[in-house]
């Protein structure tokens, strides 16, 4: 019964968000404008104005050094042998695969995050943290607009996902910056 009354409420804030993108969209194709909004605690350079101050969550795309595990076994006390040390293969080779597995390439560092949008990119502020991460669009090779996310690729660093009911606005936003601020 909960989960069927929060898919229906995650449901109605989709179509909601889905509706705002297409607004923005058409209002933007026929001439409008993005409205500046006033962002506190950012300070923003001489000439840049922001456009949304939004709560998105952060992830970034990108693979980490592996970092094998020590060899998995225990030490036997053999009545002719002495003390030795008896490996265990099995749980070595899973054990390397497993670390492996978790270098490889995936969405991280997923983080609720304050989301400032501007004419000079996108500004970072996750929770827990005291330092804006600046993404601005002159580096911004491509955005792809899913479901309820956006990816922005940039040409120097790991891509960014932004996920949550902002996400389809915040994609024809920056989309639309990208093509008439350049």
């Amino acid at each position: 019964m909960w989960s069927r009354w929060r898919d229906r409420e995650e449901g109605a804030a989709r179509a909601d968000a889905v509706r705002a993108a297409s607004a923005l969209a058409v209002h933007l194709q026929r001439g409008g404008a993005l409205q500046p909004v006033r962002v506190n605690g950012l300070a923003l350079v001489t000439g840049e104005v922001a456009f949304a101050d939004l709560a998105c969550s952060a992830a970034r795309f990108y693979g980490t050094e592996i970092n094998h595990p020590p060899s998995a076994g225990y030490f036997e006390d053999h009545p002719t042998f002495g003390r030795q040390w008896v490996s265990n293969g099995r749980l070595d080779a899973r054990r390397r695969r497993a670390a492996e597995d978790a270098a490889l390439p995936r969405w991280r560092d997923h983080t609720p995050a304050r989301t400032v949008l501007t004419s000079v990119g996108v500004r970072l502020l996750p929770v827990g943290s005291g330092d804006w991460l600046p993404f601005d669009h002159a580096l911004l090779t491509g955005v792809t607009e899913e479901q309820s996310a956006i990816v922005l690729s940039y040409g120097v660093c790991a891509p960014l996902l932004l996920t949550g009911t902002a996400a389809p606005w915040l994609g024809v936003a920056i989309d639309h910056l990208r093509r008439h601020l350049a």
